[in-house]
């Protein structure tokens, strides 16, 4: 099952930072869903996933919001 960060409410880039601080305690293999309704969040979180070698499994806008699946 994967960790949820819901980061609703959050402008971007608070999004990925909050995900960038929580990476460091999240085990390689595990999966965290990310919740966020700013713009800019698919595009930000697609690069943040290149730059640090985790694996976008998906970006799916929700209706007023996005979900990322984010696998480390």
């Amino acid at each position: 099952m994967a960790e949820l960060l819901d980061c609703r409410g959050l402008k971007c880039p608070q999004p990925v930072l909050k995900l960038a601080i929580k990476s460091s305690s999240i085990a390689s293999g595990s999966l965290v869903e990310v919740l966020a309704d700013c713009n800019t969040f698919p595009k930000d979180i697609t690069k943040w996933c290149q730059d640090s070698g985790r694996v976008l499994i998906s970006c799916v806008d929700e209706g007023g919001y996005h979900k990322a699946t984010v696998q480390f």
